[in-house]
This record gives structure tokens, sequence and C-alpha cells, in this order.
């Protein structure tokens, strides 16, 4: 609530229980307490914290399999499911680096994953520098590689690249992707029309070395990309392209995972106060779909003292994701 002008403002009213925002209007200050590991952001670390990633052995098999061959991993099954999650435990387990990320959508094309070339801005920047009287810039200051072409730069080990969700692509997206797998290479026409004295350009690059070396404009994998597919199964895969892959489904998990992923989370004493939390979420997954990190959701809330039996907050966190709301 603001004060009357020329009034002093009103002291800070404390918060009470485990309640933030009491929708009082009452100003208060309030010191957040610490975030789910798995929300936690610092500078140091990737868009996602290192967490603990539980998976069975014969999955784990399939993994193994796919990294032996250099094929690509495809991983299927429904929403929550860990898909996405597998990648990151996979580039972190092994040292890859940085994880790069290719996020699908109904407009992706192999080409803008590969390249990206400003041609509007190299066109502005290059007549501002002759109006300047300056030396024209590089176009490779205006070539910039995509998480899949980054992924196919030259390096000492393979890169760790996650195309995810791929089925909400365009039908012909799979097949446009065979010949990069085959072959681990890819030209950039924009850089090998240039004359034998500009075959050398510094382009850029979607990691943390920031620019890379690109020759005659072919970028030619040394070692092909670990590469982790994620569909949620909206439709099938042409065959050429399913052969070119190994396939991993991962089914919703059953009560002793979700007993180990909780317990891998947040610890034995969360999991010892989540019995009817695990409970409620199986009954409820069968009518509708629930993804796995909202039973975490669930017990962190229940450990951080939150009363989950008010009115409505249960079913909140545990909505369904598919069917009727």
């Amino acid at each position: 609530m603001t004060s009357a002008p020329g009034a002093p403002d009103a002291p800070d009213a404390p918060a009470t229980g485990w309640r933030l925002f009491h929708g009082d209007g009452e100003p208060r200050t309030v010191a957040l307490p610490a975030a789910p590991p798995w929300r936690r952001f610092t500078p140091e670390r990737s868009s996602r914290p290192d967490m603990p990633y539980v998976i069975e052995e014969s999955h784990a098999n399939i993994v193994n399999a796919a990294l032996l061959l250099r094929r690509p991993l495809l991983v299927t099954g429904p929403a929550g499911t860990g898909k996405s999650s597998l990648a990151h435990a996979v580039a972190r387990e092994l040292r890859l680096g940085e994880l790069l990320r290719w996020p699908v959508n109904s407009r992706s094309t192999v080409k803008d994953a590969l390249y990206q070339y400003d041609a509007i801005g190299r066109l502005r920047e290059t007549t501002l520098s002759r109006d300047r009287d300056e030396a024209e810039p590089s176009i490779g200051t205006f070539v910039r590689l995509g998480p899949l072409g980054t992924a196919l730069v030259p390096s000492q080990g393979p890169r760790a690249l996650l195309i995810d969700e791929m089925d909400k692509g365009d039908v012909d997206l799979p097949n446009d992707l065979l010949t990069v797998f085959e072959e681990g290479v890819f030209d950039i026409p924009e850089l090998t029309r240039l004359p034998e004295d500009m075959a050398e350009v510094e382009v850029q690059t979607l990691d943390h070395r920031g620019t890379v070396l690109v020759r005659q404009g072919v970028v030619r994998c040394s070692e092909f990309p670990v590469v982790v597919i994620t569909s949620n199964g909206e439709r099938d895969f042409p065959p050429a392209f399913l052969r070119r892959c190994v396939r991993l489904d991962l089914p919703v998990p059953d009560e002793e995972r979700l007993r180990s992923i909780v317990a891998a989370h947040l610890g034995d004493e969360a999991l010892r106060a989540a019995d009817d939390l695990i409970d409620a979420f199986l009954r409820r997954r069968a009518p509708g779909e629930l993804a796995t990190d909202q039973l975490l959701n669930a017990v962190f809330l229940r450990t951080g003292g939150v009363d989950l039996d008010a009115e409505g907050l249960l079913d909140a966190v545990l909505h369904q994701l598919t069917g009727a709301m």
C-alpha cells in the first residue's frame, strides 16, 4: 500500500509462514528462500545446473551403443521422462564441454542450424566503411555458425549437441539432415565463392571459442558430435532417418524409479516425507499425463514447509499436461 503524499513510509509488514505474497497490498521486505536445485543459475554455470540423472542400466547400454557407433541417439517418450536431461547428463559425465542446443520448431531449417549469413548487415556496414574511407569489414563478421554447424567444427574431441523436439519440425527436416549425418561436412556458399586470396575466413560460433577459421568455405568435423535427438512421438520419422539413429524409448518412470529420482535430487529425508505425494502423482498420472519434475516441485514445496493441503495448491502443482483442464 502506497503512503499518502507527505506521510512517512509505512513500516514493512513481516512475512508469515511460507507465504511470501499475501495479496493484501501491504509492502513487505522478504527474503526469498533458496530456489530448487534445478532452478539455480549462476554466471559460472550453463543454462542448466549440474543435476544427477537416474537411468536404468538397459537404457544406459543403448546410450553407450550410440556413442560407440558414432550415431545420433533418438530419444522418444512422453513429456517429463528426462529426454533433454539425458543430453545434459552425457555431456557433463563425458566432459564434452558446453552442450549445444537446437530447439526445433515449425520454422526450423537445417541451413539455419548450420549457419546464418547477415547479408543486409554486411551491405550496410560496407557502405558505411566506404563513406568513411575505412577498410571494409571481413565477411566472416556476418557469418555465424548455428548449433549444428558449431558442433561440426573440427576439435580435439567430439562436441555434444541436443536437437530438441524434432517432431515439431517440418516433415522434410529429418531427410534434410541425412547428408550432414552421413558426411559430417557442410559448405557455406557465401564463402566458397570468395577468391583464392580470401580462402581463410574467421567466422563466429555459438560457443565459448567465439570464432573459428573456415578454409575455402567448408566445415568438416574431425570427430562426429555426440548428438541426442528428442521426440515426444507426435509423428513418425522416415525409415532413412531412423536407419541412421540408435533409438531409445524412455517409458514413464514407475514408483521405484520415481523414488530414486526424488532421493537423487532432494535427498533421503525429502523422500521419507513424500510417500503421499508419490501416491497422488501415480493416481493422477492415469487420467492425464504428468511430468516427473512436477513431482519434484511438489516434494520441494513440502520440504520447504508449504501446506500442500491448502485449497487448490496441489492441483496447481500436479496439473495435467494433456486433456481437459
